[in-house]
């Protein structure tokens, strides 16, 4: 059973990982049920801890992954379509065979939505188009960061407790 877990868990991280760049995967609570699959193990001691310190970030993380980018559109005079025209155009960017398709597909998006909110600006378009491409950015780069110290978290504990889970 501890295997399954452990496999469980590690796959948890990995998808975790990839979600932290797609906006319909919650990446981080993906990488914290990792990890609270590596403590249901009976070889990993449970430490209530780093489980609450680990939730409490992740919580944080998840609010913040909304509250950013849009923060970052009103910042630059943007409206909530270029935040959809966003997510839409780094979900089109995913499945494009354009490298870096992500990144040109989000920033598209949210030029395309904020055209569609007012079609004449093309300046404001522009500007607001970049303030949301900011805010993904700054969110996909925390919420990767945050799911990379999780997996770092589960290899070490794995590593510690390699004797009892092997």
């Amino acid at each position: 059973m501890d295997a399954l877990l452990l496999i469980l868990g590690f796959c948890c991280m990995l998808i975790g990982i990839i979600g932290s760049f797609l906006p319909v995967v919650p990446g981080t609570p993906i990488s914290w049920l990792g990890l609270v699959l590596l403590y249901f193990t009976t070889a990993v001691p449970a430490n209530y801890w780093i489980l609450g310190i680990t939730l409490l970030i992740t919580l944080i993380i998840s609010i913040l992954e909304y509250v950013i980018p849009s923060r970052g559109t009103k910042r630059f005079g943007g409206s909530s379509y270029g935040i959809w025209g966003t997510n839409i155009g780094l979900v089109l960017g995913l499945l494009s065979p354009v490298p870096f398709g992500f990144l040109i597909g989000a920033f598209a998006g949210a030029f395309i939505g904020e055209l569609v909110h007012d079609s004449k600006n093309h300046k404001r378009a522009w500007k607001a188009a970049t303030g949301s491409f900011i805010g993904f950015l700054a969110s996909t780069f925390m919420q990767f960061l945050v799911c990379v110290l999780f997996l770092g978290l589960y290899i070490s504990l794995v590593w510690r407790y390699k004797e009892v889970l092997f």
